[in-house]
């Protein structure tokens, strides 16, 4: 894999790549799912958004759900499976935004990163670092260094001595330091974050 010897020209990536082997990147399919997945996980533990992930696909009878199959299902249902009122919201909002927008997994995989970013930011409950961890974890890209994680900024600034004097200068100091692991910057935050034992379900 051609990624571990350009990051390994760093020495603390050296370190890290060496103990804990080598990572892989993949393509997933059903993007919509994967999206409606993430806005369910947000602020909660891994095993409690795992329990309302099985829930939500429960409701389907375990077949992979539609988006229009997803907006029919009532509101009060989605509730009941423990979702917020906000999340159940932003869940039929994203139906809707696929629908309108004619979104497949193939038009999505033929995007930019900035374009998907953009694209799917447009989405009202769907923010920056949801769309980063889709591009990273869905649709396989490589180089992409979410700067709004707190894991990423914690494990860059304990490895690198960097530390917090104001949130702009802390944040240009962290890029500072990403820019040399270009164009595999994915594959360094997955070390980062086994480094701290913490990747985003």
């Amino acid at each position: 894999m051609a990624y571990h010897q350009h990051l390994s020209k760093d020495k603390v990536l050296k370190k890290l790549i060496k103990e804990q082997g080598l990572h892989s990147l993949q393509l997933q399919q059903n993007i919509l799912l994967r999206l409606c997945g993430s806005i369910m996980g947000q602020q909660l533990s891994t095993k409690v958004a795992a329990v309302i992930r099985n829930r939500f696909m429960e409701l389907f009878k375990g077949k992979k759900p539609t988006a229009q199959k997803i907006l029919a299902m009532p509101h009060e249902t989605l509730r009941a499976i423990g979702l917020s009122n906000a999340k159940a919201l932003y869940i039929k909002n994203v139906c809707y935004f696929f629908i309108e927008h004619k979104l497949t997994d193939a038009k999505i995989h033929r995007l930019t990163d900035a374009e998907f970013i953009d694209l799917i930011t447009r989405i009202k409950g769907v923010g920056k670092w949801t769309a980063e961890m889709l591009l990273m974890f869905s649709l396989g890209r490589e180089d992409i260094f979410s700067i709004g994680d707190l894991g990423l900024q914690k494990a860059v600034a304990e490895l690198y001595d960097i530390t917090y004097t104001n949130k702009k200068e802390f944040e240009i100091r962290i890029l500072s330091v990403t820019e040399r692991w270009k164009p595999y910057r994915t594959y360094a935050s997955l070390h980062l974050w086994r480094y701290l034992d913490a990747t985003p379900g």
